[in-house]
């Protein structure tokens, strides 16, 4: 476990490392953290995808100005579907997969506003397969992820910002033809995968119905991990 810098179109861009042990090749994962940005939860959870066999980067996108501005430019990125961020998530996958240790298969997972962005990642931009954790699903999702990479997407019925995401993405991905796994854990909430230790965050975490679920996370990280083996397996 290590920290590096990935090369970008506007200089090093730090992020976390997370390796399995041995030699490999092992497959990637992209890991795009929530609002909170690049905290000791990020890790944990790029830790996790290392023990389940994956070698896997976490990059700080609110590393090159003030958070607020970061945070802006994340979202007005993700509306227009272009810009610096998704430049910086193509600048990681490229770097992770010219790692000596690279299989040549690459994954995406996010969570909250990471989860939104990992899911507009999903068609035409190289991964073989988009984690989705309670994120954002977009009013044209049938259209958009026409043609997508295999989507794993994980919900809590208990989350007051996002009723009925996990039907209306079910129902575009079957309509596309996207191979899927969607779930919505009915005692889980928004970002019942992360732990942060942010006071100001479990307030609203709580406000919004969400916070941590240790049952629905432990079933999550095992479909996520299944899925990501079946999907990211060299051929």
């Amino acid at each position: 476990m290590s920290d590096v810098a990935i090369p970008t179109k506007s200089g090093g861009m730090p992020a976390y490392l997370a390796t399995p042990d041995g030699a490999g090749p092992f497959p990637g994962v992209v890991v795009i953290h929530d609002v909170v940005g690049m905290s000791p939860d990020v890790r944990v959870q790029a830790d996790w995808l290392a023990s389940e066999g994956f070698a896997a980067v976490a990059p700080d996108f609110f590393h090159w100005g003030h958070k607020v501005t970061c945070i802006r430019t994340v979202f007005a990125n993700m509306r227009a579907r272009r810009g610096r961020v998704f430049d910086d998530v193509e600048s990681t996958r490229s770097w992770l997969l010219g790692q000596p240790a690279s299989s040549g298969q690459t994954g995406v997972i996010g969570y909250c506003m990471g989860g939104g962005f990992a899911l507009l990642l999903a068609p035409a931009h190289g991964f073989a397969a988009s984690s989705v954790n309670y994120g954002q699903v977009p009013k044209d999702a049938e259209e958009y992820l026409k043609g997508a990479c295999p989507i794993v997407g994980s919900f809590g019925a208990r989350d007051r910002t996002l009723k009925g995401a996990a039907a209306k993405l079910q129902v575009a991905l079957e309509r596309d033809g996207i191979p899927h796994d969607v779930k919505e854990y009915p005692d889980a909430g928004h970002s019942f995968l992360n732990q942060h230790e942010s006071v100001l965050f479990s307030v609203v975490g709580h406000l919004m119905g969400g916070g941590y679920h240790q049952a629905s996370a432990d079933d999550a990280r095992r479909r996520i991990a299944e899925f990501f083996r079946a999907h990211l397996t060299a051929v």
